[in-house]
């Protein structure tokens, strides 16, 4: 994450977005060091049933540490405990 000023934003936001959509950058902008806003790209897939918030997060790659974590539970073992 780069942190750039309210300033850098304003003058080259048209290089910025490029990078953020063509590079995946993410940039924090702010004012004296501290951060005010981020950018990031936007989901490729939007599901408008959720908040934008959910939908950034399922974007990201927050999650893929769990891609090699072993399935503990099948489906059958939710349907006999949960329903």
């Amino acid at each position: 994450m780069k942190l750039i000023t309210t300033t850098k934003a304003r003058k080259d936001i048209s290089a910025i977005i490029n990078r953020v959509k063509h590079h995946g950058d993410v940039f924090a902008i702010g004012r004296r060091n501290s951060i005010d806003a981020l950018l990031i790209q936007f989901p490729a897939v939007y599901n408008e049933e959720v908040d934008d918030i959910t939908n950034v997060n399922a974007h990201s790659k927050s999650f893929d540490f769990l891609a090699a974590e072993p399935d503990l539970y099948g489906v059958s073992d939710l349907k006999k405990r949960y329903v």
